[in-house]
C-alpha cells in the first residue's frame, strides 16, 4: 500500500463527496464499487482521519471530509489554471489576465489599460466580466479573476486594494424635470423627490456615500427603486420614476431622455479601486498592475 496521497485518491474522494453515494460515484468513475471503497479506505488510513460516515441508509461527510473537499477542489482548480496558462505559453502567448469590472470602469480606466497592454505586451490576452462589487471580491479570492475594479471602502485582508480613479458625482434628472441645469443651487431642492440608487447589498460604499451627500443637504432620500445596472437606473429616471446620483463618468455612452448636473461642490468623490489577491500566482499580473498604477 502506498503511503502518500495521489491525485487519483482525490479524484475518487471528490466523486463520493459530490454524489454521497458509493455506487453512483463508482459508475461515474467507471470503476467497481468495492474498488472505490478500498481507495477511500486507503485514503483514510494514510490521512489518519475518517472522511465519511456510512450506514445502510446514507453517506455523509465528516468535518474532516468537508475540509478535504474544499482543499481538493482548490487543488484541481489550480491545476486547471496552470494547464491553461501552459497552453497559452505553448501557443506563443505570455498568458492571460482575467478582469472583473463595474460598468463605470469601462468609461475610461479599462479601455486605457487594454490599450497600454496591447502596446507594451501584445501577447498578453485579456478576458472581461462585468460583475457587482461583492461578486468581484469573491471571484478574486477564489482565483476566478485576477483583477477587479470596485467601489468599496474595504476588502478582506487577503486582497490588495488601490484607488485608480477619483470622480465627481452627478445628479441625473428626466429631461422634463421643471428646472434648468444652470438653475441648480444645491441638493436641498430635491428633498421631496424619489431616488433611484445602486443597491446597498451590491454597492454598500456607494450607497452610504449617496446617503451622506443627501444628509449634508439636510434630508434623508426616499429610495423608490434600486438596481445594479446604470442603464436600468437611467431608464427609470427617463420615465419620471425618480432621480439618481451616479459617478460622473457614467454619463458617457447613454443616449436617453435625461440630463446630468455635475455636483462639483459636494465633498464626496466616487472612488474606483483595483483589487487583486496578494498570493495570486498568475505570472502576467505584475505587468498588468505596473501599467495600471503608472
Amino acid at each position: 500500500m502506498g503511503s502518500q496521497i495521489e491525485l487519483r485518491h482525490l479524484t475518487y474522494f471528490l466523486a463520493v463527496a459530490e454524489e454521497l453515494h458509493f455506487r453512483k460515484a463508482a459508475e461515474k468513475l467507471f470503476i467497481s464499487q468495492p474498488g472505490l471503497s478500498r481507495q477511500i479506505k486507503q485514503m483514510e488510513t494514510i490521512l489518519q482521519a475518517k472522511l465519511f460516515e456510512r450506514n445502510k441508509k446514507k453517506v455523509s461527510l465528516t468535518p474532516a471530509g468537508h475540509y478535504l473537499k474544499e482543499q481538493a477542489e482548490d487543488i484541481f482548480k489550480q491545476l486547471k489554471e496552470t494547464r491553461r496558462q501552459l497552453q497559452l505559453i505553448g501557443e506563443g502567448d505570455t498568458g492571460e489576465v482575467r478582469i472583473g469590472f463595474l460598468g463605470s470602469a469601462m468609461q475610461n480606466v479599462i479601455p486605457e489599460l487594454l490599450v497600454r497592454l496591447r502596446d507594451k505586451f501584445p501577447k498578453i490576452k485579456t478576458s472581461l466580466e462585468e460583475r457587482s462589487n461583492l461578486e468581484q471580491v469573491d471571484a478574486v479570492l477564489k482565483d476566478e479573476l485576477d483583477l477587479g475594479f470596485v467601489r468599496l471602502s474595504r476588502v478582506p485582508a487577503e486582497l490588495h486594494m488601490q484607488t485608480v480613479f477619483k470622480d465627481t458625482f452627478s445628479l441625473v434628472l428626466p429631461e422634463s424635470y421643471p428646472m434648468l441645469t444652470r438653475e441648480y443651487n444645491g441638493m436641498e431642492r430635491f428633498a421631496n423627490d424619489n431616488f433611484i440608487l445602486f443597491g446597498q447589498e451590491d454597492s454598500p460604499f456607494y450607497y452610504e456615500t449617496i446617503m451622506s451627500i443627501c444628509s449634508d443637504a439636510g434630508f434623508i432620500p426616499k429610495v423608490s427603486h434600486k438596481s445594479v445596472h446604470a442603464q436600468t437606473i437611467f431608464k427609470l429616471v427617463e420615465n419620471n420614476l425618480g432621480i439618481a446620483i451616479v459617478p460622473t463618468a457614467l454619463q458617457n455612452g447613454f443616449q436617453m431622455g435625461i440630463k446630468f448636473i455635475e455636483l462639483k461642490n459636494v465633498r464626496q468623490r466616487a472612488l474606483l479601486s483595483v483589487i487583486w489577491k496578494k498570493e495570486n500566482s498568475n505570472p502576467v499580473l505584475k505587468n498588468c498592475i505596473d501599467l495600471l498604477l503608472k
